[in-house]
């Protein structure tokens, strides 16, 4: 059965997600006095961040690609998305080598 999009953010935290999350329920956080002008700044720096400008064409197994196929489906995303998210959090570092 394929998710929906919105089943996307039914995942499992980590522990450092766990203590934010307490935190913000446990009403520890503060709203800053520009809110407006700090929530601009956020999207804007998403939007320069995720800009996608490049293109690339790569060749890979028929097998990586269907195993990379259902793992995106599982997610409720179109594969190529997932695969720019997994090499995304590759370059960004947040996955070590081997």
């Amino acid at each position: 059965m394929k998710k929906k999009k919105r089943d996307v953010f039914n995942v499992t935290l980590d522990e450092e997600e766990k203590k934010l999350l307490a935190s913000v329920e446990a009403g520890e956080w503060e709203s800053v006095d520009n809110l407006a002008e700090e929530i601009t700044f956020a999207q804007e720096a998403a939007e320069n961040f995720l800009r996608k400008d490049a293109r690339v064409t790569l060749r890979i197994s028929s097998g990586d690609l269907e195993r990379l196929k259902r793992k995106a489906a599982y997610k409720g995303l179109p594969y190529q998305t997932f695969i720019a998210s997994v090499l995304h959090e590759y370059a960004a570092g947040h996955f070590t080598e081997l």
